[in-house]
């Protein structure tokens, strides 16, 4: 292998890994349908995302990414939108051990406050 098949090798892998996420699919298609809600939420509050990117302290195209979804988006820019759409309490209780399904199937009482990692020996 030359040089140069080894540079387009290396370009080909990097234009490939662009498209190849690391997070779960159902994660990413949650986070593509919360961006689709906000949208709507907004449109129906008839908020244009200039006026929103104002109100959240960001550019129109963060607006733009949150609402498609981006998971590069910071989470307190997804709070403070759900905050000017009056819908700071979901948020609140995303993780709620309440709605925790899997959660609920163990006892609260059994589940220790922290977890340590097994020791590594020193001895190998």
């Amino acid at each position: 292998m030359t040089l140069i098949d080894f540079k387009t090798a290396i370009t080909d892998i990097k234009v490939i890994m662009k498209h190849v996420s690391a997070m779960p699919l159902p994660a990413e298609r949650a986070l593509h349908k919360l961006g689709r809600d906000l949208s709507l939420a907004r449109r129906k509050r008839s908020i244009s995302t200039a006026s929103m990117a104002e109100r959240l302290f960001v550019s129109r195209d963060t607006v733009w990414r949150l609402e498609s979804g981006d998971p590069t988006v910071a989470v307190g820019t997804l709070a403070s939108a759900m905050f000017i759409l009056c819908l700071e309490d979901r948020v609140a209780n995303l993780a709620a051990p309440s709605s925790d399904s899997l959660a609920l199937g163990l006892d609260e009482s059994r589940v220790p406050k922290r977890i340590h990692s097994p020791k590594k020996s020193l001895n190998k």
